[in-house]
């Protein structure tokens, strides 16, 4: 227990955070780090990137309104003192990837405009569920909606565009790796916390899987249709950049590979992560329809 208190406390987080792998940065990255100019100057691939961090903007204000949400309904002060950090770490990536919007141009007045209008509607539903079951403090099924699905699954998704982007726009990749550091102290928590709570509530077993498999369902309806509308900025971007060094995504070269492949790839590696950590749980995978 004492193990637990001290990996999730705030003095914890304060040295393995702002004064840790964040120190020295603005806003996530290098103070000095500018948006690549092949991203801002070329239409095609500034109107997707400014898609792609829409889901991200839309789902960070998802993952800060279910940790600030559980900061009350959490059984234990260990367990709030953790969801207080994460509640700040939301508010930043929700803060980082709005900045990167401005940085690709969009005026601050269209802000939540665009938001609103370009966000998939299968990451609306996924937020729907899962801040309803934090509006009604069932701790339990909100820390695996948030801190299981919504931020293990994220964690996965921000390896691929950071492996996309290290080369092609460093100031990105910078921001990204903080954020993918801060999602796995997140999903490490719901593992060590779940699975507890799961062992002294084993009658909440089938509703959480219920859970799940509506949750995950959302996510990967995202996913598709997030690939589907990235096709003319795939085949713009490899027009682009011809001269790309290998770049391994679990086994999948995405220098050469086509979009169907990373897909499958991005997939694959969800699903089975997702699984692995759901059986450390204690709850069983159901796969949505």
């Amino acid at each position: 227990m004492a193990d637990f208190l001290q990996a999730y406390s705030i003095q914890h987080w304060l040295e393995s955070c702002p004064q840790g792998y964040l120190a020295g940065t603005s806003y996530g990255h290098a103070p000095d780090a500018r948006e690549s100019e092949v991203f801002s100057a070329n239409e095609i691939l500034r109107d997707d990137a400014i898609r792609m961090t829409v889901q991200l903007v839309a789902g960070e204000r998802c993952a800060l309104a279910a940790s600030s949400g559980l900061v009350n309904a959490a059984p234990d002060d260990a367990s709030k003192l953790f969801l207080a950090t994460q509640t700040l770490d939301e508010a930043r990536h929700v803060e980082i990837f709005t900045q990167r919007l401005r940085d690709l141009g969009v005026a601050e007045g269209d802000l939540d405009q665009v938001i609103r209008d370009r966000v998939e509607p299968s990451l609306v539903k996924f937020a729907e569920a899962l801040l309803e079951k934090v509006d009604k403090k069932d701790f339990v099924a909100g820390v695996v909606g948030q801190n299981l699905i919504l931020e293990g699954m994220a964690f996965t998704v921000f390896e691929l565009m950071h492996a996309m982007h290290a080369d092609a726009n460093p100031k990105f990749a910078q921001t990204l790796s903080g954020t993918i550091a801060d999602e796995r102290r997140h999903v490490g928590f719901g593992e060590n916390r779940i699975a507890s709570l799961i062992r002294e509530h084993g009658d909440r077993k089938a509703e959480v899987q219920r859970l799940q498999r509506e949750m995950s369902g959302h996510m990967l309806a995202t996913f598709a249709s997030a690939f589907s509308k990235s096709r003319p900025a795939f085949a713009e971007g490899r027009r682009v950049f011809t001269d790309r060094e290998p770049v391994d995504f679990h086994g999948t070269n995405l220098a050469a590979a086509e979009l169907s492949e990373i897909e499958g790839a991005l997939a694959a590696t969800v699903l089975n992560e997702f699984q692995s950590r759901l059986g450390r749980v204690g709850i069983e995978f159901q796969a949505p329809s």
